[in-house]
């Protein structure tokens, strides 16, 4: 699948793109600093360019992958979201990452939450795990906002991380939670609203 043929999706602040030549700075900076701890990083330049290289594979090669978050006004990015399945994966991912400099505005949960809900709608999926590394306390608060829960009885990837699992769609559509997300996210759109306490994605 050649990245023009990436579905673009909206939302009411965001772009979600096929990842680009263009895009990679950002991507490396932020794989090369601390910010990538959780998720495999620091990398070298080398490993961050392969990692990208694989950004862009993955949607040729299981047609889904993850979407590079841009702002709707300024075209800026602010990190990625989407599907994912590399090798030895038991099942298909739902992931994120925002650059080290956004975070906190609410744009993880946004882009994350509408890439869920193409992949529901779009391409039949009933289910999806995030693989969360458990001192990665941000990203376990995202994924339990989007209504995730700890499932112990899934299999990891390599014994050392935490399976997180969405709703399905019939448990998500039209619910609570779903109200409860869209809510939120209408919160962070709000130029007013100012979240107290620890940054959360």
């Amino acid at each position: 699948m050649h990245t023009a043929n990436i579905p673009v999706l909206e939302t009411k602040r965001l772009v979600l793109r096929g990842p680009e030549a263009e895009d990679y700075p950002d991507f490396k900076a932020t794989f090369s600093s601390y910010r990538s701890r959780f998720m495999g990083g620091p990398l070298n330049a080398y490993e961050a360019w392969m990692l990208y290289a694989a950004e862009i594979g993955h949607w040729n090669i299981r047609g889904y992958g993850m979407w590079m978050i841009h702002d709707k006004e300024t075209d800026e990015t602010y990190g990625m979201a989407g599907g994912w399945k590399p090798a030895r994966w038991p099942e298909a991912e739902i992931a994120w990452i925002i650059w080290p400099d956004k975070a906190g505005k609410g744009y993880a949960l946004e882009a994350t939450h509408a890439a869920r809900s193409y992949y529901y709608k779009h391409q039949g999926w009933e289910t999806a795990v995030s693989y969360i590394d458990p001192k990665n306390l941000d990203s376990i608060r995202l994924a339990e906002r989007l209504g995730a829960k700890r499932d112990t009885e899934a299999v990891t990837i390599d014994g050392s991380d935490a399976v997180y699992r969405h709703p399905s769609p019939a448990k998500l559509d039209g619910t609570q939670l779903a109200h409860g997300i869209d809510m939120e996210i209408s919160h962070y759109s709000d130029p007013l609203f100012k979240p107290k306490g620890w940054a959360l994605d």
